[in-house]
């Protein structure tokens, strides 16, 4: 055997301990205390069956495929003997212990011959999955039905309704597609479950910074609303809530910017660089604020947030964007700049991401990137000060004025970084991704 090749098999034989080695070190922690011979499998097993997984695989060149799938029944029903007797003591018919040693020992023989970055990724995974059982049970336990249920449907409409929905435009105006509708009211959907699951999972736990960034990923609004709440009710002091509302828009203006490049590219040139300076000046902000004063409360920062997978809320969101991008471009194609960037202001107020999304499309359209990239701009400034207004109508004139001294600053940055990198930056994105420009089919 050549050197070169009896070193890959070295390695690859080494990978296949190493996923049965990693799984037995997690199985033997969980059964740490129980007596020596205890338990079918432990550390030592599961290494073992990697290996003997391994030993299988390169022997099918040479005993060929009929003897080694002899060699693999004859391993499980080895192993199913033992667990069967392991679980009649025990009292216990879970089978997922059972499931992952054989599948520890497919791994191996698949180490052999497949991918190595394949194997140790799903053998990384299986021992993520046995490890977080605990974690995963108490957020299964915690899940509604109305959530579940929703989630589900959502997903099935998407798989099953997507490639059914026309892709192209429906309207007079040639501005709705429904195909690209949908995907972006999923996109927008799917990044809010994101932090609804976070906040879900962290529960009471998590402090109100941690919490206001994570409720930010569903809604700044109501997050910022929510640190009000709680100042009025002394559970936290003015500037920790305004040190979260900052962080809560650090994360609302970098999630936007994703969304730009998402579905914008050729905006992204303008919107990118002046919306990532005035994150960094949030979260800046956030850090000076927190310094000034504890939170009074450690609890959870986010009580009042609803599943953004709801089928109205989702409906809603796509009824909305839908009627910002018919009147954006019935606006843009009548006055221009006069019409669209008022109703970006306007419809700012309410929703930054749809704002941010619909001109996307409009630009996509041919829409002047850079008349876009300024309503985009003039939607996430009015959103930001609407946020000021809000912060001091429901916490108080002192977080209201915290939380609008690092807005203004914010601002302030962000416009200096605009007037300074957009001409450098705009020939580096004056392309849209093929996807983008002819939907999303």
């Amino acid at each position: 055997m050549p050197e070169a090749e009896l070193i890959e098999t070295f390695q690859r034989l080494g990978m296949a301990l190493g996923i049965g080695f990693l799984l037995g070190v997690e199985r033997g922690w969980r059964h740490r205390d129980a007596p020596e011979g205890a338990r079918a499998a432990g550390l030592r097993t599961h290494a073992v069956i990697g290996l003997a997984g391994g030993v299988c695989g390169a022997l099918l060149p040479v005993v060929g495929p009929i003897a080694f799938a002899a060699l693999t029944v004859a391993f499980s029903g080895a192993l199913l003997v033992f667990k069967v007797r392991e679980s009649q003591r025990d009292n216990d018919v879970s089978a997922t212990g059972t499931l992952a040693a054989l599948l520890v020992f497919a791994l191996g023989a698949y180490c052999m011959w497949g991918d190595l970055r394949v194997a140790g990724a799903i053998g990384v995974t299986l021992v993520g999955l046995m490890a977080f059982k605990d974690a995963l049970h108490g957020w299964l336990e915690r899940v509604t039905w109305t959530e579940l249920r929703s989630a589900l449907l959502i997903l099935g409409a998407t798989a099953v309704a997507l490639p059914l929905l026309p892709d192209a435009a429906v309207d007079p105006w040639r501005a709705i597609n429904p195909r690209e509708l949908w995907f972006l009211t999923i996109l927008v959907a799917g990044a809010s479950f994101a932090g609804y699951v976070f906040v879900r999972v962290l529960g009471g736990d998590v402090g109100v910074l941690a919490g206001a960034a994570a409720g930010a990923l569903v809604s700044s609004t109501v997050v910022t609303a929510e640190l009000g709440r709680r100042v009025r009710a002394r559970q936290t002091t003015a500037s920790a809530a305004a040190a979260a509302a900052s962080l809560a828009a650090a994360v609302s203006v970098s999630r936007m910017g994703v969304f730009v490049a998402v579905a914008a590219t050729a905006a992204f040139s303008e919107v990118g660089a002046a919306a990532g300076a005035g994150a960094v000046v949030f979260l800046a902000g956030a850090w000076a604020l927190s310094r000034l004063g504890a939170p009074a409360d450690k609890s959870g920062a986010v009580q009042a947030l609803q599943s953004p997978l709801d089928l109205v809320s989702v409906a809603r969101f796509a009824l909305f964007l839908g009627a910002i991008i018919a009147i954006g471009r019935v606006l843009s194609d009548a006055y221009g700049q006069v019409g669209l960037l008022p109703f970006a202001a306007t419809a700012g107020v309410a929703d930054v991401d749809a704002v941010a999304l619909a001109v996307g499309s409009l630009v996509r359209g041919g829409l002047d990137h850079s008349l876009g990239a300024r309503a985009i701009l003039v939607a996430v400034l009015v959103n930001t000060f609407s946020k000021a207004a809000i912060a001091a109508a429901s916490g108080g004139w002192r977080y209201g004025a915290y939380y609008l001294g690092v807005a203004l600053a914010a601002t302030a940055v962000a416009a200096a970084v605009w007037f300074v990198a957009t001409p450098w930056l705009t020939p580096m994105f004056s392309f849209e991704p093929s996807h983008l420009q002819h939907g999303f089919g």
